[in-house]
């Protein structure tokens, strides 16, 4: 199949270029398969959707800002930590994100809290949440810093706005800086702006 200029310029212009990438396997599949003309355009059109649907994700995964890729499927459940699976079950079904309610993910070094809460923020994402993920002295240090520039505001829309927050090493440490800039953000939370996941050794 060649593809006319004329083709390309109209799809451009409905921004979907992305079409021609597959149209002339498509092409060759609706032959082959005898397809008429609403299944073809069916086809190429799904084909879109599925596109736009994974660009979408990656660009809610990079917003994220996770250390790394971790998800449910790819945990080592033959690790030697005891787990609720029933509890996770439920906390993967993200009922509490609709419901702006807060998860603590709470114990020693090395049972998992990390990444059970970014394989968490990794579900949200591919459920179409928006998620921001972050260490709790990054978190502090940044709406610290924000104060000296007027940016204050700015920033902690930036941490209250994303449908999950994921803060890592909450209470690790005991900063001063965090008393005055914590009390708005908390504030923000009890209002219903989001659901939030806090990883702590001392919940």
């Amino acid at each position: 199949m060649q593809i006319q200029p004329e083709l390309k310029s109209v799809l451009k212009r409905l921004r979907l270029s992305g079409i021609l990438a597959t149209l002339p396997d498509r092409w060759a599949y609706a032959r082959q398969e005898k397809l008429d003309y609403p299944q073809f355009l069916e086809l190429i059109l799904s084909d879109e959707v599925e596109r736009r649907d994974h660009n979408h994700l990656e660009n809610r995964l990079q917003d994220a800002g996770f250390d790394e890729e971790r998800t449910l499927e790819r945990f080592d459940w033959s690790a030697k930590i005891r787990i609720d699976k029933a509890r996770l079950t439920e906390l993967f079904g993200l009922h509490f994100i609709e419901r702006h309610e807060n998860v603590i993910f709470c114990g020693p070094v090395g049972v998992g809290k990390s990444f059970w809460a970014q394989a968490l923020g990794h579900a949200a994402c591919r459920a179409g949440h928006r998620v921001r993920f972050i260490r709790a002295d990054r978190l502090l240090q940044t709406l610290a810093r924000s104060r000296a520039d007027n940016s204050f505001d700015r920033e902690l829309r930036g941490f209250i706005t994303p449908d999950l927050l994921i803060v890592d090493d909450f209470g690790l440490k005991s900063p001063a800086v965090g008393v005055t800039v914590w009390c708005p953000m908390a504030r923000g939370h009890l209002l219903g702006a989001q659901a939030a996941c806090f990883m702590s050794q001392y919940f």
